[in-house]
């Protein structure tokens, strides 16, 4: 009897034992399947934030944006050393873009600014036009006098700054869209083409606009959305 009971019980034992590997596999096979879930999840999520940056450069809507002359506000500075020196450029041959380094800040405030460098003495800067983060254009300087903007290139090109909200340097919806009508509009004007947009960075090296430079191809989405623009 003692050895029957004795085989009895060993049967429960390992019939324990069997069901807690049989357990063991069934939970690792789910922890596997779980991990792989996340990772198609995670990699879901990564194609989608990606979207949504260069949806956020773009800005939506923009294939309506053509290449007529948008609302721009002539706040002309001060004719002044500093600023605007009133000196007739030698015809335009390109657009150069900028970015103002200066978060938050916005197009009348940055205006203001180059017009009382008369007074501070601060430094030479400048720009023909200032985009402000709701998409208005400022122009404060005409587009046939130099703008102290693009150093080598001041003398044959029209500059445009553009405001921007935060330290990464990329432009709001509204901003890119008045950049995209505007460079559009000027490029008509002048007999130019997208080639010939051009960034701060391409003629010194400095990075600026910021975003544009660390991120090749917003930038040449940008010059795309511009000559689809110049076809309309």
């Amino acid at each position: 009897m003692r050895t029957f009971g004795g085989r009895g019980k060993g049967n429960i034992k390992r019939n324990h034992v069997t069901k807690r590997k049989s357990g063991s596999r069934k939970k690792q096979r789910q922890n596997i399947l779980l991990f792989k879930a996340g990772i198609v999840l995670l990699v879901i999520v990564t194609l989608v934030a990606a979207a949504y940056s260069l949806s956020s450069v773009r800005g939506q809507n923009v294939a309506d944006v053509d290449a007529s002359q948008p609302d721009i506000d002539v706040q002309l500075l001060d004719v002044n050393p500093y600023s605007r020196p009133g000196t007739e450029s030698d015809g335009i041959n390109g657009i150069v873009i900028h970015y103002t380094a200066n978060p938050g800040s916005t197009a009348q405030e940055n205006r203001d600014y180059f017009n009382g460098l008369q007074y501070s003495h601060e430094t030479e800067a400048s720009s023909n036009f200032i985009i402000g983060i709701d998409g208005e254009i400022i122009q404060c300087v005409p587009t046939w006098e130099v703008a102290y903007a693009s150093n080598d290139r001041n003398s044959d090109t029209v500059s445009i700054e553009c405001c921007h909200p935060d330290e990464s340097g990329r432009f709001t919806e509204q901003t890119y869209r008045s950049l995209v009508q505007l460079t559009a509009w000027l490029c008509v004007k002048f007999d130019l083409g997208p080639e010939d947009v051009i960034r701060h960075y391409d003629v010194t090296g400095k990075i600026c606009p910021k975003y544009f430079v660390e991120n090749e191809d917003a930038w040449e989405t940008f010059r795309t959305d511009v000559e689809n623009a110049m076809e309309k």
